[in-house]
């Protein structure tokens, strides 16, 4: 089958595509033969170095395909199940992988493949922001960086349904619509506005209870800026930059603030919190209270140029990698 591997970390230009062979699934295992992948921010971080990983590797996390084969003592799935995986193992940049069946989630009829592999991670994500790390309630207004995102389309959506006010920042006018036509109540253009003092003017100065921010280091103290007493910032992401040497006084001097640093699998790592947060994302989006956009594809032979276009903020929605 074909894959992409790299050998040392660095630009897209590291990703090579290879012609690998696909052992027979060990115990425990299935093999699922993909049609859709999905493309993450954290990919790039993979690539890059950011989060090492031993060498050499394949890339991806995520993915939506057709069950091939079944390893011995699988009972939860077979032949010609239609399944969607996420967050990893790593390797979903292939024609095909073995991924272990306790991961695995079977797909529900209402929602296609490619759907599934630009939803799987992001939502996944939005879920545990909204809900989990921050139960956002009816009434909060919230600030959601990057709206016009994959994550962004998606949360700007869910804390909608859930009764929340949504402000969220965009690049463009164009993403601007695009993050209003998806539940984003109020969007601040971070080139041409000031997001502090429109935030203050969205909240009638009362400011936001809390921050959810995947662009890092170029917004913290931004972030810092928008939160009422005793507000949290949601740092979930870092596609400007890590945050390095923070000063923790801040949090003091700011009002008493709260900074947390969640990751995905700080809320799925048992095989029962990814099924309940997996269910809860496929009830929203089979009910359509949230909708997927698949912004771009590219096809698995092209993924340095869907790479590049994802660090230069050229996409919107998810990105779906087509093997």
């Amino acid at each position: 089958m074909k894959a992409i591997r790299i050998e040392e970390t660095g630009g897209p230009e590291v990703m090579k595509l290879v012609d690998v062979d696909l052992p027979p699934p060990a115990p425990g295992q299935v093999r699922i033969r993909h049609s859709a992948i999905g493309l993450n921010f954290i990919d790039i971080y993979h690539r890059t170095g950011l989060y090492p990983l031993p060498l050499p590797t394949g890339l991806g996390l995520e993915a939506a395909g057709v069950v091939e084969e079944v390893g011995e003592g699988v009972t939860s799935l077979q032949v010609g199940d239609r399944v969607a995986y996420a967050p990893g193992p790593i390797g979903a940049y292939s024609q095909a992988a073995n991924v272990p069946a306790n991961r695995v989630l079977k797909l529900p009829d209402t929602i296609p493949d490619e759907t599934a592999a630009g939803m799987m991670l992001r939502g996944m994500t939005a879920r545990y922001l909204l809900k989990e790390t921050y139960k956002v309630k009816p009434g909060d207004t919230i600030l959601f960086h990057a709206a016009a995102g994959g994550v962004g389309l998606i949360a700007c959506q869910w804390a909608n349904a859930i009764g929340a006010t949504v402000i969220g920042t965009v690049g463009s006018e164009e993403k601007a619509e695009l993050a209003r036509a998806n539940g984003c109540h109020h969007t601040i253009n971070y080139q041409t506005e000031d997001v502090v003092a429109r935030v203050l003017e969205i909240t009638d100065g009362k400011k936001v209870p809390v921050v959810y921010d995947s662009v890092g280091q170029a917004t913290l103290m931004t972030s810092l800026d928008c939160l009422r007493l005793r507000g949290l910032l949601v740092s979930f992401g870092n596609a400007s930059g890590p945050i390095r040497n923070f000063d923790t006084g801040l949090l003091s001097t700011k009002g008493s603030l709260y900074l947390t640093r969640p990751t995905l699998m700080g809320y799925v790592g048992t095989d029962e919190e990814l099924r309940t947060t997996a269910n809860d994302l496929f009830e929203m989006v089979g009910s359509g209270r949230i909708k997927i956009r698949i912004g771009q594809r590219y096809p698995l032979s092209e993924i340095g140029r869907a790479h590049a276009d994802l660090a230069a903020r050229k996409t919107t929605g998810s990105t779906v990698i087509l093997p």
